[in-house]
């Protein structure tokens, strides 16, 4: 609500509802950044904790001292290790994403999963509610199912089935 009430109505730069086919690109802007700044922010500080421990092990500095060059130190041998617990904390970010998407379709008015589901809820359509929250579960297991596929192919020494 404060996006809107300072980006829509004090300064008039983007519009308060609407669609990208009404609106063009402008009218996705505010939903985007209320949905993204929080998880983006927990990404980005988790990121540098998994990324300033990797770096201080003894095979990055064993890298260091081989001669590589900095940037394929960091890119290849850190982030990739780094990046497993950067990938758990974005599969349990998904929840939280799909949740708010629900809540910020109804603020800004958007047509999408989250307002047929509060629709449906208003209007005492059980079979349409459980349907939405159905589908939305399913995507919530396919987003935990690709994290724990992330899992195997960022480190190969975890392996599923063997």
């Amino acid at each position: 609500l404060l996006l809107i009430l300072l980006f829509a109505v004090i300064w008039p730069i983007f519009p308060i509802s609407g669609t990208i086919a009404d609106k063009g690109w402008r009218a996705i802007v505010l939903p985007a950044l209320a949905i993204a700044t929080h998880p983006a922010a927990l990404i980005a500080r988790m990121t540098r904790s998994s990324m300033l421990e990797v770096l201080g092990l003894d095979y990055v500095r064993t890298a260091h001292a081989k001669g590589l060059p900095p940037g394929r130190v960091s890119y290849v041998h850190a982030l990739r290790n780094a990046c497993i617990p950067v990938v758990t904390v974005m599969g349990m970010q998904f929840g939280s994403l799909l949740g708010g998407a629900v809540v910020v379709e109804n603020i800004f008015a958007l047509p999408g999963l989250g307002t047929l589901m509060i629709e449906s809820i208003y209007s005492k359509d059980f079979i349409l509610t459980q349907g939405c929250i159905l589908v939305i579960s399913l995507v919530f297991v396919g987003a935990n199912l690709v994290v724990d596929l992330l899992y195997s192919i960022l480190d190969p020494r975890i392996q599923y089935g063997r």
